[in-house]
């Protein structure tokens, strides 16, 4: 596979939200998103927010006689919070009700209003100074919306997603091509081809895109396309594809598709559709908000109107106990109940060399049931190793030798594995009439023998092995040669299956060979010979079934990552795997970092269900408080303050607790 080696310390230019970086506490030099990018709406509303309701906030640890504790100090301190308010939190809530789905935003605002105008009520009504301090809940209208406007900040930030993957994938379009022009070879732009223009492509070059061989014959790195590890060896009359590389050769290609009909230019649109398909997860508190805003309304009309009505309350307390009912019940606690919970699980998650670009990817994750795995680079190392070197007749030191010796004149993916086999027996001897044949062998001639490594293509033989070594025609050793398994894979299947998953392998390399590695480590249900546009079906399928995560690292997997629910790139992934996923796992040597992933986004969701049942019951428990009249919108306002406490101490619990 084509990989872009990243070092341990993060220097990836990834979409990762910013906080990331501070929580983890690392010395990497993850690029800053804040620097580059405009400040958000939100943020800016949060910071206008925050600097007025910090004097307001301080004002209740001052003697009496501070200016703070003036009413029109107060109005004017919390005027510009509240309009911020209107503008932000007013105009959710105004479409949310139009639509018939109120959400924690209607809460917000009649809340906030509520305390607002009863502070403006008291501040007229009354003359005395010890009146009016029973009605100014400035503050607390300020503080709901500041705090409020604090957690959204932080959700936004954690669910900031990647969107360079299309423009990556575009330019590995733009090429230079060599193209005949009047039997003269010119440089011209990609852009500028056209169909049945004749191109070089060189040992090294990118194939500008997609055409047919007229001359010549090259081996061929498709990986990028079709996974598949081996290099293809094509000659005249075959195809070729624009984007893969050539390992070695030189050929003529004459173009037959245009610039949109390419298959990179069909990867580019799967990945634009799946991207686009990838439905927002609505947040819990949303859901559950749907049935408690209109049900807290009702509570608090219903307090006045009993109160006032039946058991002749008089009407400034009646009215006092409804908004207390407001502000107690004003969700604060519900509104940082997910984002805190997300930010303390995506920070502890790149302590652990784990980056999380979504904060919904975390209940994605902890919601899945199926995990879909690449297996070239991804399963694997993607590196070839010499799995057994049988010595049929001969010296096996002397044979190794001829190996490393007659292989150190090939530039093919296995000839370079095969000299670092036998590195130890680089022993220099005198080769001569070397040749070698693309897709089936190389041999040379040494003290008048000929010796030949290559393929079955080379000898018929009753045993079947990758290569075969020929002294003479005549067998003398056999070479079997196998893409490593990471360490630890098999036993990682194992822990997933015992947690509920369902593990897939889905592969662009030859089904027999996706067989025999899934029997090796566990998995049972296998997709082999896959093309980018069949992961996407498959995907889709599953998806059906359960929530789906991929896991993979080529450009080949693009699609599939962009479209499942979570896909997860490693750390040496093809950038476009990487910008198309949501997770990136560092540690690219095993795939320990999946359990772990998948521990965060459990203990993360249950953290936030946590905060959101402490939120709950505090409305349980304080709502009758307030309409007995037991609790003033002034104790409203420090209860709700301290829900607001304890969620942020749950949540920040979850960075220490023991979850792996």
């Amino acid at each position: 596979m084509n990989t872009v080696s990243v070092p341990k310390k993060v220097t990836l230019e990834l979409s990762v939200p910013p906080f990331i970086v501070l929580i983890s506490n690392s010395t990497s030099s993850v690029p800053s998103l804040t620097s580059a990018a405009k400040t958000s709406k939100t943020d800016k509303y949060f910071y206008i927010s925050l600097i007025f309701t910090l004097p307001l906030v301080l004002h209740m640890f001052l003697a009496d006689g501070s200016f703070l504790h003036k009413p029109i100090v107060q109005f004017f301190l919390c005027l510009p919070v509240y309009i911020v308010g209107i503008l932000y939190f007013g105009k959710s809530a105004y479409n949310a009700v139009k639509n018939g789905a109120p959400n924690m935003d209607v809460l917000i605002f009649i809340g906030s209003t509520s305390a607002f105008f009863y502070s403006i009520y008291g501040s007229l009504a009354f003359t005395e100074p010890e009146m009016i301090k029973n009605y100014l809940f400035f503050e607390t209208a300020a503080t709901v919306i500041t705090l409020v406007l604090l957690g959204n900040v932080l959700e936004k930030k954690s669910v900031k997603k990647t969107t360079s993957a299309i423009k990556d994938l575009t330019n590995l379009q733009n090429v230079n091509a060599k193209k005949y022009v009047n039997g003269e070879i010119i440089k011209t732009s990609y852009h500028d081809l056209k169909i049945n223009d004749i191109l070089l492509v060189n040992t090294g070059d990118k194939v500008p895109i997609d055409g047919i061989i007229i001359s010549g014959n090259a081996s061929v790195d498709e990986s990028m396309i079709s996974g598949e590890s081996n290099p293809v060896v094509k000659s005249e009359g075959a195809t070729i594809i624009g984007g893969t590389i050539i390992n070695d050769g030189s050929i003529k290609i004459k173009i037959t598709k245009d610039q949109k009909e390419t298959v990179l230019s069909q990867i580019i649109n799967l990945v634009k559709n799946a991207q686009n398909n990838q439905p927002d997860i609505q947040k819990i508190g949303d859901k559950v908000s749907s049935i408690f805003v209109p049900l807290v309304l009702l509570i608090a009309i219903l307090t006045f109107l009993i109160g006032n009505y039946f058991y002749n309350i008089e009407t400034q307390d009646a009215l006092l106990r409804a908004i207390a009912v407001l502000v107690i019940s004003c969700p604060c606690a519900m509104g940082l109940a997910t984002p805190t919970a997300i930010m303390v699980g995506v920070g502890r998650a790149a302590k652990k060399g784990i980056l999380i670009k979504g904060g919904d990817t975390i209940e994605k994750v902890a919601q899945a049931k199926n995990i879909v795995f690449d297996k070239t680079g991804t399963i694997t190392n993607g590196k070839f190793t010499v799995k057994k070197f049988n010595v049929i007749k001969g010296d096996k030191n002397k044979i190794s030798n001829i190996i490393y010796n007659i292989e150190q004149n090939s530039n093919h993916p296995i000839a370079k594995s095969l000299c670092t086999y036998f590195i130890d027996f680089n022993s220099p001897i005198q080769i001569s009439n070397i040749t070698e044949e693309k897709g089936i062998g190389i041999s040379a001639e040494i003290e008048n023998f000929k010796y030949t490594i290559g393929s079955s293509r080379i000898c018929r033989s009753d045993d079947q092995h990758d290569l075969y070594v020929l002294e003479n025609n005549e067998i003398i050793a056999t070479i079997d040669i196998e893409d490593e398994i990471k360490i630890g894979t098999k036993s990682i299947i194992s822990s997933l299956h015992n947690k509920g998953f369902s593990s897939i392998m889905l592969s662009g390399d030859k089904q027999e060979k996706c067989d025999k590695i899934a029997s090796q480590i566990g998995i049972k249900t296998v997709f082999g010979e896959q093309l980018p546009k069949d992961k996407i079906k498959t995907i889709n399928t599953l998806i059906k079934d359960g929530k789906t995560i991929m896991v993979g690292d080529g450009i080949n997997d693009a699609p599939a990552l962009a479209k499942s629910d979570v896909g997860i790139a490693l750390s040496n992934a093809t950038d476009i795997a990487i910008k198309s996923s949501d997770i990136v796992l560092l540690n690219s040597e095993n795939l320990s970092q999946l359990l772990e992933t998948i521990s965060i986004g459990k203990h993360t969701l249950l953290t936030i269900k946590q905060n959101l049942f402490w939120a709950f019951s505090y409305n349980i428990i304080a709502i009758p408080l307030a309409i007995m009249g037991l609790i003033t919108p002034m104790w409203a306002a420090l209860f709700m303050a301290f829900s607001d406490i304890v969620v942020i101490g749950n949540s920040i619990r979850l960075r220490y607790k023991n979850i792996f």
